[in-house]
This record gives structure tokens, C-alpha cells and sequence, in this order.
């Protein structure tokens, strides 16, 4: 498998690019939209066909790509059933595989910090999403997130893979790649230890974070699959804008 971590500075966010040796096919999971031509621009240099891309969620942070990438290249759009897409190509449901040649994707369905989040697990790896981060998770206080229900989805689906899974989030923050399912159960400050529920309920009720500054935009764009607002204000365009000066970003 060819297996590539993208990163995009304004939300902090990684996108995973997944080929298949055999067929010659690509999937792009969590694609954003400031940077689809770096990402066509690394597919294209591997010798790759985008065939799919995936969300792990409904982001609240940024736009999605995926509806452009289908208008360039007819990739088709896969997303968690749950959340009833009338964009998606492709509904995915708990544990029930997606295969792109060589490739099998199992969908997690790992809800807490949105209702319908999914984690993808992929042969040695896992790609977590805004569940589960290094060091993190993902917060609890808006699109129907609940402590209790993303304590359990970690534990009970992610927590119960293999401890050698090396763990893939949708963020970080602090310019880390990569964490393991050993490492997180050991010393994730809010889950690690065995940290009783209580205690990360309790965690999670005083994060006093801010508000989304573009949650009001992304949310909506993003039931339709990745749509900017005409409407953004000229102070978050850079959430929208194409890349202008080099494909490679």
C-alpha cells in the first residue's frame, strides 16, 4: 500500500492518501479544499487514479474537498451512512468493508465528538479521525458530541485494537504524525491510565473552549459534501481559497 500524510496549515489538518500498488487506484480521507491540487499533484506524480474520497466526519473546521474532486476527476464520494448525504456516492456503515483493490477499509463507527463520527482502520493502521488525537481527543460541546458516548467509542472500538495499531489523527496541533494504541491507553492525559469515566467527563466539561470561528460555515458546506459559503467573510477566506500560486501549496 502506498500510504502518504498530507498536512494543511490554516485548520491543522491531515489528509491521508491511500494507493493501491495493484490497480493503480488512490482514496484521499478528510481532503480539504485549499489544497486539492497539492493532493491531485501528489497522486498524479505516484501514478495514480483518485478513485475515492472518504470523511471521517462532518468537520466543523474546514471545507471538505470532496465535491470539487468529483467534479475534476469523477471520484466517488463514500461517507458515513448516518449522517444521510444526499452528495455520497457511497454510504459506509460499522464494519463493513470498503476495498479498493488491495486495500480494505474498515469502518469504525466512533461517535462522541459528532454523533456519526467514523474511524477508518487500515491493515497496521488506524486513521482516528477527531476522536481519538495524540495526546487528545476530540471536544465534546457541539453536532450532537457527548463525553460519555466518545469515552465508550474509544475504549470499546479503538482501544480494543491491536496495541502495536499506529494511530493517524485528522489534527495535531503541535507538529506530531503519528502515535500508537499503546501509547494513547498508557498516557493520553484525558484518556490514558485507565481514567475513570467520571473523571473524563469531568476533564471534558471544563475545556471552557472557544467557539468554532468557522463552525457556522463548515457545518452546512459540509452536509453538501464540501460547498463554500459565498457569504464567508473576507477575514476566513482563507479557509475557501484555491491554491493560486503553485500546486504544490
Amino acid at each position: 500500500m502506498i500510504f502518504r500524510q498530507l498536512f494543511e496549515p490554516v485548520s491543522s489538518t491531515y489528509t491521508y492518501l491511500l494507493g493501491c500498488e495493484v490497480t493503480g487506484k488512490a482514496m484521499l480521507v478528510d481532503a480539504v479544499l485549499p489544497t486539492w491540487q497539492r493532493d491531485m499533484a501528489v497522486i498524479n506524480t505516484l501514478g495514480l487514479t483518485l478513485a475515492y474520497t472518504l470523511d471521517t466526519h462532518i468537520h466543523a473546521d474546514h471545507i471538505s474537498a470532496a465535491r470539487k474532486l468529483k467534479q475534476e476527476t469523477g471520484s466517488r464520494i463514500a461517507h458515513p451512512a448516518l449522517d444521510n448525504l444526499s452528495c455520497a456516492d457511497i454510504g459506509l456503515a460499522h464494519k463493513i468493508p470498503l476495498n479498493m483493490g488491495s486495500i480494505t477499509i474498515n469502518p469504525l463507527h466512533t461517535p462522541g465528538h459528532t454523533d456519526n463520527h467514523f474511524a477508518y482502520a487500515i491493515d497496521d493502521r488506524v486513521l482516528t479521525g477527531d476522536a481519538l488525537l495524540i495526546d487528545g481527543c476530540g471536544r465534546t460541546d457541539f453536532q450532537n458530541g457527548d463525553a460519555p458516548t466518545l469515552y465508550h467509542s474509544i475504549h470499546n472500538q479503538l482501544f480494543t485494537l491491536e496495541e502495536s495499531t499506529q494511530v493517524y489523527p485528522a489534527h495535531d496541533y503541535q507538529g506530531r504524525h503519528v502515535s500508537s494504541i499503546a501509547q494513547e491507553k498508557m498516557r493520553n492525559p484525558r484518556l490514558g491510565s485507565n481514567k475513570p469515566l467520571a473523571e473524563f467527563v469531568d476533564i471534558m466539561d471544563n475545556l471552557k473552549l472557544a467557539y468554532p470561528k468557522f463552525i457556522d460555515y463548515a457545518v452546512p458546506g459540509n452536509r453538501e459534501c464540501g460547498v463554500c459559503s459565498p457569504n464567508v467573510p473576507e477575514a476566513l477566506q482563507q479557509y475557501c481559497d484555491q491554491i493560486r500560486d503553485s500546486q504544490q501549496g
